[in-house]
């Protein structure tokens, strides 16, 4: 792809964007930065509080661990994070740094301060209303469409800032142009300068993440148990690893990790599959990099039709992505990268997404164990066709079947999964 192609830089500014760093899930996180700027827009510390959040923000808050919160769980802990220890400025790295007394603060502030939580019905899948009421003046930030975009700020009813909600999923508009053939070619010829760190910052974070988890004890240690049953080739590194960020970062683990698609967990199991097949293989750096542009582009284009947040697990996205990446290493291009993701798809595209918690682990190790087979299928001659369920020939026309099933056949699903959550 040259330079010239209005893809090219599309594409390099779609992995600027999305591969962000964050620490903690980044559903409690939007809801510290939203509070923390709340925070700030006030001037003051408030002495009541008032949070409406989506259904998919209760799905997702609801049982992970807040980092930096002293082990403490929920809406109210995140949005008290936010108040009394958040940097605005450090966006989904708001509650990063966090001193002792600021965490004995925390948990004052959630036994003294009257906080208020409410269902959001008529908005976003992603909405956050964050109001702080002192004892003079009232703020409010609103978050919608995805994790830091603030659509409203206003001040004592006073708007001082106001997106119109439409415009939030405008970050789709450069989304609608990836395809795997010109992801494919972009990963080949781009010049990985243009790139600066993002790519190398997601190898640190992530693989240090990964890291902690196989060392130390998380969550249930989805990781670990891999290893231990069914030994330690490379395929279960690969499956281990990537749970084992998982394991350790649903469990609080105050480690950033660099997302994908405004995920954590899709950030590492897009990239630490890729990243243990490229020690294994012994290729260059150069290419375990264009590798992981494939893994990221390919997961981020599925994500596109689906959206954001949805009962369509994003796991499966990434771990589909991920096999993507590792087709790539072994000298894959477009052919079998179409047929590697049509595979996996085939296989895993029935998880569901019920909230950001521990076993999210296990889910990610399905995830990646199915875009290695997906792989494994092509490489034995073997493959599922159109008309084998929701596959359809092409894989842009299985894409987006995926879009369809995620962002429209699974409504009904997400909304009986959140009741089944908060009736728990």
């Amino acid at each position: 792809m040259l330079k010239t192609d209005a893809r090219y830089d599309a594409y390099i500014r779609i992995l600027k964007e999305e591969l962000v760093p964050a620490m903690g899930c980044t559903e409690p996180i939007a809801i510290s930065y939203a509070s923390a700027r709340c925070r700030d827009l006030l001037g003051e510390m408030p002495l009541r509080c008032e949070i409406g959040v989506s259904g998919n923000i209760i799905k997702n808050v609801k049982s992970v661990v807040v980092p930096n919160a002293g082990g403490l769980k929920g809406i109210e802990t995140a949005l008290a994070a936010g108040v009394v220890a958040g940097d605005a400025d450090k966006v989904l790295e708001v509650i990063s740094v966090v001193s002792d007394e600021q965490k004995e603060g925390i948990r004052r502030f959630l036994k003294e301060v009257p906080i208020a939580v409410s269902p959001v019905e008529d908005g976003e899948l992603l909405d956050i209303r964050v109001t702080l009421h002192s004892a003079e003046h009232t703020a409010m930030v609103r978050i919608a469409g995805y994790h830091t975009n603030i659509v409203c700020m206003q001040k004592d009813g006073h708007t001082l800032y106001e997106l119109g909600v439409e415009t939030a999923g405008e970050e789709t508009t450069s989304h609608n142009l990836l395809n795997v053939e010109s992801i494919v070619d972009f990963a080949d010829s781009v010049d990985l300068a243009d790139l600066g760190d993002t790519l190398e910052r997601q190898i640190r974070c992530n693989m240090a993440i990964a890291e902690e988890g196989m060392t130390n004890d998380w969550g249930a240690n989805v990781g670990k148990v891999i290893v231990k049953s069914y030994g330690n080739d490379v395929k279960q590194r690969a499956r281990a690893w990537a749970a084992a960020g998982s394991d350790a970062r649903m469990s609080g683990c105050e480690m950033p990790v660099i997302i994908n698609s405004g995920s954590g967990n899709q950030g590492i199991t897009v990239s630490v599959p890729v990243l243990v097949y490229a020690e294994e293989l012994g290729v260059s750096h150069e290419e375990t990099l264009r590798a992981l542009v494939v893994s990221n582009l390919i997961a981020i284009h599925q994500k596109t039709g689906i959206g954001r947040l949805s009962a369509y697990c994003g796991a499966v996205s990434a771990g589909c992505g991920a096999g993507c990446g590792i087709a790539y290493l072994h000298g894959g291009r477009t052919r079998e990268i179409a047929h590697t993701l049509v595979n996996a798809l085939a296989i895993v595209s029935g998880i569901v997404c019920d909230g950001a918690k521990p076993s999210c682990a296990g889910k990610i190790a399905s995830s990646v164990e199915a875009g290695i087979l997906g792989y494994q299928m092509f490489v034995h001659g073997q493959q599922f066709r159109g008309g084998d369920g929701i596959i359809s020939k092409g894989v842009e026309n299985t894409i987006r079947n995926i879009g369809r099933l995620g962002a429209q056949g699974m409504r009904e699903t997400d909304r009986e999964i959140i009741r089944i959550m908060t009736d728990c």
